[in-house]
């Protein structure tokens, strides 16, 4: 049975990650990190400092750059209709109805690239008939146990190491100030409409920047739409996201719009 773990290069897959490499957890024989494209820095450097401590290989995979998808006009057949193929989550008002598009980025930009690396790890063509050939360690913790599900392909079986072990993502913390480990990052696109407010304050100052720039750019491929009349945002106040009053929670009260993201892929 090969054990791969599904790294999002966040808190919990991240402190997995390293109980892994302590001998705490049961040994892996590799990690996995689908790159979107559009992580903040300190993701990328958190993941190039991760990588340096385990003893299991990290591959990166990628579908191509995420941001360029959602907003990329496509037109039918018929070249009669525009559109946009690729879902952001963002915040939605049309004419004073709010609403909150799709989420498909997950799909296409973190489960399918992972799938397809170990379809390729399983020869490229597994077969229902031989049953579970792979388990996928995720690094969901106790508070997060709402976003377990079973794997979607009959040949893996996902399993969630830190949720058996009841702990949370507090826990994650503790056990990585414990071992003299610097804290991670939360993993998310620089432009994810799931970033709560603290986590907006966290970016950059450029990268807050090129955030509100990329509003402005979906907004403007959501009007070459056709037929589509709603102004998307990437904050639930539905208002230009330079413009927002963020509100950062008390100290010690933690709040993820993760809650948000089923797949336990994102955030983690």
């Amino acid at each position: 049975m090969m054990r791969v773990l599904s790294l999002g290069a966040g808190v919990q897959s991240s402190t997995l990650a390293l109980m892994i490499a302590a001998g705490e957890v049961e040994p892996v024989n590799c990690a996995i990190f689908a790159d979107t494209e559009g992580e903040p820095a300190a993701v990328y450097s958190w993941l190039d400092w991760l990588q340096s401590k385990l003893p299991f290989p990290v591959h990166r995979v990628s579908r191509g750059n995420l941001w360029a998808a959602v907003t990329r006009l496509q037109r039918n057949r018929a070249g009669t209709k525009s559109y946009i193929s690729v879902g952001l989550p963002a915040y939605t008002d049309r004419d004073g109805v709010k609403g909150m598009r799709m989420r498909q980025c997950t799909r296409h930009f973190k489960i399918d690239p992972i799938n397809a690396k170990l379809r390729e790890f399983l020869g490229g063509r597994p077969r229902k008939r031989d049953g579970v050939q792979i388990e996928v360690l995720l690094g969901l913790s106790a508070d997060e146990v709402y976003r377990v599900k079973p794997h979607r392909k009959p040949w893996a079986r996902s399993v969630w190491p830190l949720i058996d072990r009841g702990m949370t993502r507090a826990d994650c913390l503790a056990w990585m100030q414990r071992h003299s480990y610097p804290l991670p990052p939360r993993s998310a696109c620089t432009f994810c409409p799931y970033r709560s407010d603290e986590e907006w304050l966290a970016l950059t100052p450029e990268e807050f920047a090129d955030a509100c720039a990329k509003e402005r750019e979906l907004q403007v491929a959501f009007a070459g739409a056709t037929g589509n009349t709603s102004v998307p945002y990437l904050h639930a106040s539905r208002v230009p996201l330079g413009t927002v009053k963020f509100k950062p929670r008390p100290k010690g009260q933690q709040l993820s719009m993760f809650t948000n993201e089923c797949e336990g892929i994102c955030g983690v």
